[in-house]
């Protein structure tokens, strides 16, 4: 394993404890809205202060972009680790045992490793640019679907943003009408880690942020698969609207999406 990449997997199951050792405890967890149907509890705190504390031991000049935390600058920032500590936080605050952590590093803005860490099933998920993709050390491969007749398909609904659900709407019928099933687990990093593990055949999403995409990014493209926009080109972390999957399978999605 890549010692890059050995540290993110350290740092992920870091996290898990803390994630895992406070889940469905009988008690409300506390959480705090920082926008529309957008919540951040102590545990999404708590879970990305000891990932950036493992990270920091083994590289402190490095920099880093944290969904709760934010931006902090290296001094060596040609390095950057994108940290979500908790993708999924409202079924980790109902209850639902579907949520992770997700982690990338980026060279000089290009993605060389991730993880994506699925504490309750102890599933992980890893990636080195050029070196293949594995869940738990067992080579991942894309589905592979070649029409969307028959496909399993995932995605998010635009909650954050209900003013373009008509737009989603449209994509949701066209795509339905032509796949033999849809699902919505919550977890944007576990739908893009199942993509690369063959479990579905496509995943698509709009208004995502980075920290949702860039390592799920990774895992797909070295499982074999493709990831875009919903134009087909490459602005999916800028615009947040993400399509990924088997490549045939793809380009018949993104004709119905557009």
């Amino acid at each position: 394993m890549h010692p890059m990449l050995n540290i993110a997997v350290r740092a992920a199951r870091a996290a898990g404890k803390i994630l895992v050792k406070n889940f469905d405890q009988g008690n409300p967890v506390e959480a705090e809205s920082k926008g529309l149907n957008d919540w951040v509890t102590d545990m999404d705190k708590a879970a990305e202060q000891a990932i950036i504390n493992t990270i920091k031991k083994s590289y402190p000049d490095h920099g880093i972009i944290a969904e709760e935390s934010g931006t902090q600058a290296g001094t060596e920032n040609d390095f950057q680790w994108v940290i979500d500590p908790l993708d999924g936080t409202t079924n980790y605050m109902r209850g639902i045992p579907h949520f992770c952590i997700s982690i990338a590093l980026l060279h000089k803005g290009s993605v060389q490793q991730a993880v994506v860490y699925d504490p309750i099933r102890e599933e992980l998920f890893t990636a080195s640019r050029g070196a293949g993709a594995q869940l738990n050390g067992r080579r991942l491969r894309i589905s592979p679907k070649v029409e969307l007749k028959g496909a399993i398909l995932s995605t998010g609904f635009p909650f954050k943003m209900k003013s373009r659900l008509p737009e989603y709407l449209e994509m949701f019928n066209k795509l339905f009408e032509h796949c033999a099933d849809v699902r919505r687990a919550g977890a944007a990093a576990l739908d893009l880690a199942y993509v690369a593990a063959g479990r579905h055949d496509a995943f698509w999403e709009m208004g995502l942020k980075p920290w949702d995409i860039l390592a799920g990014e990774l895992l797909v493209r070295e499982a074999g698969g493709i990831v875009s926009d919903f134009q087909g080109g490459h602005n999916y972390v800028q615009s947040g609207n993400i399509a990924a999957g088997a490549p045939k399978a793809l380009k018949q999605m993104l004709a119905k999406i557009r």
